[in-house]
């Protein structure tokens, strides 16, 4: 299944989900202008997960419509690539990779088989778009949305932190 969604340019307010037939798929409900926090709807529009930085950290958690901890995500340092590392609860581990200058992500197991990918697109959506195509048996597309939505996140913050130390 593909799933395309984006960000708003405010990081607040309500963007559709939609799958690779372009019908409605979902929703994210962007929470806060700093980006901190958003909420995956379903197809039924009832909530499916949250995702949000955990106070004062860099690391992106996952909890369920419950509040209970699906995951946490946490950016690797990595010279010319992206890596994040995703950990849940119970269902393993998962590298998220991308090599320096791409678009394109992987996420792999703990054996290294590839589960899912996802690239940030441009085009039909504005410049914080994703396409994720999921092939995992134990991490939920809409999981997986908020996983993304985290890397997203977590990459604006760190360029931020990057142009606000240029000279």
């Amino acid at each position: 299944m593909e799933l395309y969604f984006r960000d708003n340019f405010f990081n607040a307010g309500y963007t559709e989900i939609i799958n690779e037939r372009q019908e409605p798929a979902g929703g994210l409900d962007l929470k806060s202008f700093v980006g901190s926090a958003l909420d995956v709807v379903g197809v039924d529009g009832n909530l499916v997960c949250s995702g949000k930085f955990r106070m004062l950290s860099s690391k992106w958690e996952i909890t369920d419509r419950d509040s209970r901890l699906l995951g946490v995500l946490k950016h690797r340092l990595s010279f010319m690539s992206k890596k994040f590392i995703y950990e849940t609860e119970g269902r393993g581990i998962y590298e998220i990779f991308s090599p320096a200058f791409s678009k394109e992500y992987s996420i792999t197991d703990e054996s290294g088989n590839a589960v899912a990918r996802f690239e940030k697109i441009s085009g039909w959506f504005e410049s914080g778009a994703f396409c994720l195509r999921n092939g995992s048996e134990r991490l939920d597309s809409y999981e997986l949305v908020a996983v993304i939505m985290g890397v997203h996140e977590t990459n604006k913050r760190e360029a931020n932190v990057h142009h606000a130390n240029m000279p």
